[in-house]
């Protein structure tokens, strides 16, 4: 996992890498927009004009008045011309974002006029703007919505609107996931169906992750192949959750209520016969008759082992 370590001498941040014992890290949740700032961009120093620059610093800069000395940021931390990498990465994306200390949101098209000190107590100037955030309605920020235990949120220009907890009944208002999901109740509590209905109305630039946005939601890992279409990675989503996850199967909605035969007769004695000889060591039953003629033998048949 690569980390960004902020350089307190001079307010920038280098790229760091950790295979275990990987120390505590803030990390953002942002919706791209044209001018990332890509892993060989930042390796090469060329990134720095664009315009996701500024969300790069903001989240190093934040971590850092929030005692974090590394942060985490998906455009830049991973390189994604290697298709290992980025696999390994989008399996592991849950979790990364469940283990950080502090998940930072950007959202990039909320702004809070500069003369609001109190941001807060003043939600009508930025409200309306935070309900039609075009980060409620990606695929991928759900995960990051639910998985961190700590989410803030923040406006274009860096003021700090709330948290998951001080607006959760905003945000379920807007999402519609339980409150309880919200809070950190097991994901597995929830039904298939159910947590797929939290991404209804939410989109992905690549069809295909419709359904790889929610391997953590369902706690599975499988392989990425994009190429294979929406319908059929979530199909193989569902199959791999129920292979996992049996629980999670669907459950009968209702019964079909069949009447009861009234002509049907109950042979308790040869049921009694059946396990009564089938209780015995290496002991098995066969039923010989012609089906409907309410006429059967039992017979016996021993094995010796």
């Amino acid at each position: 996992m690569r980390l960004l370590k902020s350089k307190s001498n001079d307010n920038g941040f280098k790229l760091a890498t950790f295979t275990d014992e990987i120390p505590p890290y803030a990390i953002l949740s942002h919706t791209w927009n044209n001018g990332e700032v890509t892993y060989d961009e930042l390796v090469a120093g060329t990134g720095k004009n664009k315009a996701g620059y500024a969300k790069i610093h903001f989240c190093v800069n934040k971590a850092a008045e929030d005692g974090l000395e590394y942060s985490w940021v998906d455009t830049c931390c991973i390189n994604k011309s290697t298709s290992d990498e980025l696999s390994t990465a989008i399996n592991s994306m849950f979790r990364w974002y469940q283990r950080a200390t502090k998940c930072y949101v950007y959202l990039s098209d909320v702004y809070v006029p500069e003369e609001v000190t109190d941001v807060e107590s003043f939600q009508m100037t930025w409200m309306e703007a935070f309900r039609q955030s075009r980060w409620f309605t990606r695929g991928w920020t759900l995960q990051e919505l639910i998985a961190p235990a700590q989410v803030e949120f923040f406006s274009k220009n860096g003021k700090r609107l709330g948290s998951k907890i001080s607006m959760e009944k905003e945000v379920y208002e807007v999402t519609k996931i339980p409150i309880a999901a919200l809070r950190g109740q097991p994901l597995g509590e929830f039904s298939f169906d159910e947590r797929i209905s939290w991404t209804a109305k939410r989109t992905t630039t690549v069809k295909e992750d419709k359904a790889y946005c929610l391997l953590g939601v369902f706690g599975v890992f499988m392989p990425l192949i994009y190429g294979e279409g929406e319908e059929h990675a979530l199909s193989r989503l569902k199959e791999t959750t129920n292979r996992h996850n049996p629980q999670s199967l669907p459950t009968a909605s209702s019964n079909v209520p069949f009447r009861r035969d009234c002509d049907f007769v109950d042979r308790g004695d040869i049921l009694a016969r059946v396990d009564e000889r089938c209780s015995r060591p290496a002991g098995r039953a066969a039923l010989v008759g012609v089906g409907g003629f309410g006429y059967v033998r039992v017979f016996t048949v021993f094995s010796i082992r």
